[in-house]
Formats: structure tokens, C-alpha cells, sequence
């Protein structure tokens, strides 16, 4: 019998977590067998903590209200509403100006107080962290760092209650979510190459991106 060694759920075609438990033939790799104890935490954590739950079941009235019906921005100032919240953060990219101020305007008209910090905000140098010239995206010239932990701390200064990502670069946005001092949701994740649309890539792994996947390019 295979052993257990980590969850695989990418590669379920089951599902039987959308179902009752114990109502389907579950694979191997599922965690809901071999995982129960870490499993009844979870839920204890769900139930015993106040900011979780609260998190959680204003989540899945969003997610209910809004389904196939609402856009995200949408989705957004619903889920803050139901918060309870009125400030809104907008931590976003320096290169994404006009996406972050056409969300700015679209949170002020729904009638929420709205902050926002650009990656940039700080100018210290990269090369103070570390990195070499030849490591910069323009070599010989000075480059400015981007600071989400900046973007963080001065979100958190003015008392925003829910923070919004418009396109941190990849490791960025990650910094950010470890220091935002709010909750944070993503509006934008950046992709230069596909306009910002990641999941194009995911979507054509098995044909013009086939690079990816160690199958070759499509050649066309």
C-alpha cells in the first residue's frame, strides 16, 4: 500500500473534499485520512478564534454573494464591507501607477478612505542590500529598491484595516505579506510578459509555452 507522504491535490480528480465525509473513495495521496489530527486543529482554530472565523465566514459570504456575478474589485469593497472596514490600503508597483489610481477612484466612489504606497517609496539604493551593478535591471545607473516592508510600515501608520496588492513583483508581494500589519487581499499580479494575466501560461503549458513544462517549444 503506497505510503503517505504529502499532499498531492493538484493531481486529484476525486474531490472528494467538495463532498460529505466519508461519501467517497478518497486517493492515496489525500491528506484528509492521513492528516485528521492536523486537520481537527484547524477547525478547533476556525471556532476558538474570534479573527479567523470572523476572516473566514465574511469570506465565504463574499465568495457566495459575488459568485460568477461580481468582478474582483467588486468582490474586494464587498468583503471590506462586511469587515466592517473603511480604510483601505493600496500597496502597488511603481511600473503599475495607473492601475493603482484607477482603483484608488473606484474604492473612493464606493465610500471608503483609501492609502496608497508605491514600491519605491524610501529610494534606498540596492546596492546597500547587496546587490552588485551588474545585477540591476539598468546596470551603471542608480536604482532604487523595491521596499514592501516600506509599503508595509507606512500602510500601517495610517491605520489601514484591509490592504490591497496592485502587482508587487515575485518575492515582493511576499515580503508584503509578511509585514503588512492588515489583512491583504491581490487585485493585480504582475506579469509583464502576458499583460499581467499569469495564468495564460498555465493555460497554454501544453502548447505554445511547452518550455515550461521541459516538453519543448511549439513550433509554428
Amino acid at each position: 500500500m503506497p505510503t503517505y507522504t504529502g499532499p498531492e491535490c493538484a493531481l486529484c480528480g476525486v474531490k472528494g473534499c467538495l463532498s460529505a465525509p466519508d461519501t467517497k473513495r478518497l486517493p492515496d495521496f489525500c491528506p484528509m485520512p492521513a492528516e485528521q489530527e492536523l486537520f481537527a486543529e484547524v477547525e478547533r482554530a476556525y471556532l476558538e478564534r474570534d479573527d479567523l472565523r470572523r476572516l473566514a465566514v465574511e469570506s465565504a459570504r463574499t465568495e457566495s454573494a459575488g459568485y460568477c456575478r461580481r468582478t474582483r474589485v467588486e468582490e474586494i469593497m464587498d468583503f471590506a464591507r462586511r469587515l466592517g472596514v473603511t480604510k483601505l490600503g493600496v500597496a502597488h508597483c511603481v511600473g503599475l501607477m495607473d492601475e493603482a489610481k484607477a482603483a484608488r477612484e473606484i474604492f473612493l466612489a464606493g465610500g471608503f478612505e483609501v492609502f496608497s504606497a508605491c514600491c519605491k517609496a524610501g529610494s534606498i539604493d540596492k546596492e546597500k542590500i547587496g546587490v552588485r551593478d551588474d545585477e540591476k535591471v539598468h546596470p551603471g545607473e542608480f536604482e532604487a529598491m523595491c521596499s514592501p516592508v516600506g509599503q508595509a510600515a507606512l500602510l500601517a501608520k495610517v491605520g489601514t484595516e484591509l490592504n490591497v496588492v496592485v502587482g508587487l513583483c515575485v518575492g515582493h508581494d511576499s515580503l508584503f505579506f509578511m509585514h503588512s500589519k492588515a489583512p491583504v487581499t491581490v487585485l493585480v499580479t504582475k506579469d509583464r510578459v502576458l499583460g499581467h494575466n499569469p495564468v495564460a501560461a498555465l493555460y497554454t503549458s501544453h502548447s505554445y509555452y511547452k518550455k515550461l513544462t521541459g516538453k519543448g517549444a511549439k513550433t509554428e
